[in-house]
């Protein structure tokens, strides 16, 4: 492909997730794609990660000249829930395409409704990579029938959890476990509230399955791993679907799991290709 019809990127947050994004576009890992902006609330963030890019981006002083660049084809979220309230609608509307990272935020019904309205008025397209879980195909493909029941159960590391709003609000201190201890059960929609850096794939879930209100969400923090564990248990009409995944964190950030980032860099990489795999 011509350098003129490379996917324009443009990267909003320039934490962890979005570094490895960066790198990744930078070296050619993500098909056909060219980072062409990058935007942070802190300045300086973009310049030390445009600064170890090999193709330098610009970085952008604020969100509105980022959308403003014709260059962007395809705004990519990697920094927060926060983050795709508040700029999500502004994507789309600027007539760009949107990958979202932090998926929970999409339990908001009246937001995920706004957002489906606009990618039908503008033909944008939005892009929810499947984080750091398998198995999406196969929810996808059973929810055209009858779906009783979607059960994620995740398993984390002390390290994995801290700072988590449930934690903090509950003062549970994490370095005191010696065993296993289920901190949550309950609905996705409260699950991604209460953990919203921690269980974005329980969104994920909920979007490609029966919703959030009806996904059952359980937490164990184990001091005894260092991965991080996800289980999903599916039954309805199809039959049932297990699936486990045992994650590596990411060595950027301990609540992130490097299957997180890698399958938005697969998404990156199949949005540029003609042949794609999978449902």
């Amino acid at each position: 492909m011509n350098r003129e019809k490379r996917l324009g990127v443009g990267i909003v947050g320039c934490g962890s997730i979005g570094t490895v994004l960066a790198h990744a576009i930078d070296e050619g890992k993500a098909g056909d794609a060219q980072l062409v902006y990058l935007y942070d609330r802190t300045l300086a963030k973009c310049e030390k990660l445009a600064s170890t890019l090999a193709e330098k981006p610009r970085c952008a002083r604020d969100f509105q000249e980022l959308i403003d660049c014709n260059k962007v084809d395809l705004v990519i979220e990697a920094a927060s829930q926060g983050a795709v309230r508040q700029y999500a609608l502004r994507v789309l509307k600027a007539g760009k395409d949107l990958m979202i990272m932090s998926v929970g935020a999409l339990v908001d019904d009246k937001l995920t409704e706004e957002i489906r309205r606009l990618t039908r008025s503008t033909r944008r397209k939005v892009y929810l990579p499947s984080g750091a879980i398998a198995g999406l195909d196969g929810l996808k493909a059973a929810a055209i029938g009858r779906i009783d029941e979607v059960v994620l159960k995740t398993r984390k590391p002390p390290e994995g959890l801290k700072g988590a709003v449930y934690i903090e609000k509950n003062k549970i201190d994490l370095t005191a476990l010696k065993k296993p201890k289920a901190v949550y059960e309950g609905p996705a929609k409260e699950a991604c509230r209460l953990f919203p850096k921690n269980v974005n794939v329980a969104a994920a879930l909920s979007l490609a399955g029966i919703g959030s209100k009806k996904t059952r969400v359980q937490i164990i923090v184990d001091p005894s791993i260092t991965e991080n564990i996800h289980e999903i248990h599916v039954k309805g009409e199809f039959g049932k679907l297990t699936v486990r995944t045992e994650n590596v964190v990411s060595p950027l950030n301990p609540k992130t799991s490097a299957l997180a980032v890698l399958s938005a860099i697969t998404t990156l990489k199949s949005i540029t290709e003609d042949l794609r795999v999978g449902t």
